[in-house]
């Protein structure tokens, strides 16, 4: 038993080791390139509206009932507030704004649309909050850099940073297990939900948390592509729009993860205790 605990050790940490060596190169650009990443989603609806304005605010006036005049204050809003807050949260200003605007959207949306009951889009909505949680997170931890050159940072300063990651690391995963959930059954699908949830686990209570994350951008990155390939699909299919959207939904999550990969887990993980 022994032996085999530490081969297993060995191997996770020739696997971090080579994360490292490839991460390297990258390292300067991956929290630019992640935040980017979190918010393509948002980015990706709002040009959506403004292309496919007439059809969404026929489907608002017409099967959700809403007046002409709030339709259009409702699409309009939406389209500033994504596009003003995710542009915002990726130059790193005012991030704490940009992220509550960002979550009021999400919430108005499920309202609005009627997916406050959908279980698949409760479960992505709490992976991307996850991901704005680590932004948020990246930014209190740059602010207590700072403040090293200046005054210490207050404690709740890092309290707060520490509960952010915490809590965005348990948001991210959940998108995994909707997929687990609305995934067709297989033997092949089943070894790869046993593998994604050991490592969503893994991600969760920091154990190797970095080689687990960079796992899970993998397995989400490939099923992504295979599942949600929207560019195959005819442009006069209605089926396009919905994969396109959750194909980009899901790229927010994978930003979180490479955002997670960049910034560690944080103080409350195992990986940190250890140390």
């Amino acid at each position: 038993m022994d032996s085999i605990r530490t081969q297993i050790k060995a191997a996770c940490e020739q696997a971090e080791h080579l994360i490292d060596q490839v991460k390297r190169p990258l390292k300067p650009h991956l929290p630019a390139v992640s935040r980017f990443l979190v918010v393509v989603t948002f980015f990706e609806d709002s040009f959506r509206i403004i292309f496919q304005w007439s059809d969404q605010k026929s489907y608002l006036e017409e099967t959700r009932s809403f007046p002409s005049f709030i339709a259009t204050l409702f699409l309009v809003a939406n389209v500033v507030a994504m596009l003003g807050f995710s542009s915002t949260l990726i130059a790193k200003k005012h991030v704490s704004v940009a992220i509550a605007g960002l979550s009021v959207v999400m919430v108005s949306q499920a309202l609005v649309y009627g997916l406050v009951f959908d279980l698949l889009f409760f479960l992505r909505n709490m992976s991307i909050t996850g991901g704005l949680l680590l932004c948020l997170s990246e930014s209190l931890l740059r602010q207590r850099k700072k403040s090293v050159f200046g005054s210490l940072p207050q404690l709740s300063e890092i309290e707060r940073h520490m509960y952010f990651q915490l809590a965005g690391r348990v948001l991210l995963v959940l998108l995994f297990i909707g997929f687990v959930i609305h995934g067709q059954w297989s033997l092949t699908w089943a070894i790869v939900s046993l593998v994604g949830l050991a490592a969503c686990v893994m991600v969760i209570v920091g154990f190797r948390a970095k080689w687990s994350a960079t796992l899970l951008v993998s397995l989400l990155s490939v099923m992504n592509v295979l599942v949600n390939n929207w560019w195959s699909i005819q442009h006069s299919s209605p089926h396009r729009d919905f994969r396109k959207y959750d194909f980009f939904q899901t790229l927010s999550i994978v930003g979180g993860l490479m955002l997670l990969i960049s910034i560690g887990p944080g103080n409350l993980s195992y990986d940190e205790k250890k140390e």
